[in-house]
């Protein structure tokens, strides 16, 4: 993308009603824009972050063999009636009537609605287990909407619902999901530690959140030193295994980890002192098993291997995508700007001409930007007849990983600089061999990538 062509209304000054770093930087680099109370439009470089994420989380869903489907924003008063939660959700609720005055809301959460599918369509535990799941905009009318999309009123969510015919084979699902979290999450760059949490109006003894550490954090959470050394990695897990899964959530939940509803301050005492933390988290997720409290209001059953009709078991399992890119920002960030982790930039990197319209800084961008695109990745080239320190101050409050900056006096010495914007270590190289390593960098990230040397010896034609 060029961007000359590109929407970018970045804003030199920070708005006022900016209070933690992620709403300022995102208003700030033109991502979002608020259209009321806790609700956003999602500018073009916020709706790419949004996008990236949601591809993620889809990728993982679908490796741990949940099947994706979509189900409606708007929902029908008499599904929750008949679970009973119609009254008890409280004022976060928005219920609405359509115009034959039926009572109607904007869906906080699916559970009913997915038991209804349920109900409607499976009868035979020859069909079990199903997990199914959407990633769809939620609606919760916070008395105080703040931070940005982190406590908005409306939020980009996926939540997904196991149905099993045992508790036992309803823990596996649990344990399924939090060990595709897990991957999630470090793929985004992000540490998320799952804690024993309380399972709120939705239910549950088995629940726990995943929380980023962050000073902004609105939860108090209290800590085992040692969690914050694990990864998951790269390793591979069996997603039908029961042992495996069950072994990665005793490796992750083992140690003491609990948000301020369920701290036990003598469980907490037993952790060696010089290993207790208490901090602030980002909650970014949650899973529940909630047994039978849905299936068996709403007649969600399936006929049992003796022919009886048995209730399903259930759980329940939801990621704030919208929700990520703010707690990702407020992980990731400096007095300049955001710092992307390269698993969801928006860009791969950034091209700065440090004199447009000079024939040779022109002609060695130009080739820089098709030969990126030609690799599959994404390039932002800032073409702007605009001064170097504008274009360096962009750069830095978008956050783009990598930046190369091109100008006259490099290229007489046949080199571009290459630099990091986590670390702010530039080096200078041939325009190609910045290229390879871009390339390199982004492998992991990006299954298209491959340098190839037609690509490499064309640089020097375009140049």
């Amino acid at each position: 993308m060029r961007l000359s062509r590109y929407f970018l209304p970045v804003l030199k000054e920070t708005p006022s009603e900016a209070q933690i770093a992620s709403h300022r930087l995102m208003l700030r680099a033109g991502m979002v824009k608020q259209a009321s109370a806790g609700i956003y439009s999602w500018l073009p470089l916020g709706f790419k972050v949004l996008r990236k994420l949601e591809n993620i989380v889809h990728e993982e869903q679908m490796r741990a063999g949940h099947i994706p489907m979509l189900m409606p924003t708007i929902q029908s008063a008499d599904l929750w009636r008949e679970s009973g939660r119609y009254d008890d959700y409280g004022e976060e609720m928005l219920r609405i009537r359509d115009r034959h005055d039926r009572d109607m809301l904007y869906g906080p959460t699916n559970e009913e609605l997915i038991t209804d599918i349920f109900r409607a369509h499976v009868g035979s535990y020859k069909d079990l287990p199903l997990t199914l799941y959407h990633i769809q905009w939620k609606f919760r009318d916070e008395i105080r909407p703040r931070f940005g999309v982190m406590r908005g009123r409306e939020f980009y969510m996926k939540d997904g619902y196991n149905f099993d015919l045992t508790k036992e084979d309803a823990l596996h699902a649990y344990n399924r999901h939090l060990v595709s979290y897990l991957r999630t999450y470090e793929r985004m760059g992000l540490q998320a530690i799952p804690m024993r949490a309380d399972g709120g109006p939705i239910g549950g003894d088995y629940t726990h959140e995943f929380l980023v550490l962050a000073e902004t954090g609105e939860s108090e959470v209290f800590y085992d030193s040692e969690i914050t050394d694990l990864r998951f990695g790269e390793r591979e897990i069996d997603y039908d295994s029961v042992e495996q899964c069950q072994a990665v959530l005793e490796e992750f939940t083992s140690r003491y980890a609990r948000t301020d509803e369920t701290h036990d301050e003598a469980i907490f005492n037993e952790v060696p002192e010089a290993r207790r933390r208490s901090a602030r988290g980002i909650e970014v997720g949650q899973i529940f098993y909630f047994g039978t409290k849905y299936s068996e209001p709403l007649g969600a059953t399936v006929q049992g291997p003796d022919g009886k009709p048995v209730p399903v078991h259930m759980g329940s399992h939801g990621i704030g995508v919208s929700r990520l890119v703010g707690a990702i920002i407020e992980a990731s960030h400096d007095e300049n700007g955001i710092i992307w982790p390269e698993g969801v930039t928006p860009f791969h990197a950034g091209i700065v001409n440090l004199k447009q319209g000079d024939a040779e800084a022109d002609a060695a961008c130009e080739a820089l930007y098709a030969s990126l695109t030609a690799l599959g990745l994404e390039p932002l080239y800032d073409d702007r007849d605009e001064r170097a320190g504008g274009k360096f101050a962009t750069m830095d409050l978008i956050g783009l990983p990598w930046r190369i900056t091109v100008g006259p006096r490099g290229l007489k010495n046949g080199v571009v600089e290459l630099t990091s914007r986590k670390t702010g270590e530039s080096e200078e190289m041939p325009p190609e061999k910045a290229i390879e390593k871009i390339a390199e960098i982004y492998a992991p990230h990006h299954r298209s990538v491959a340098v190839e040397p037609m690509q490499q010896r064309s640089f020097h034609t375009w140049l």
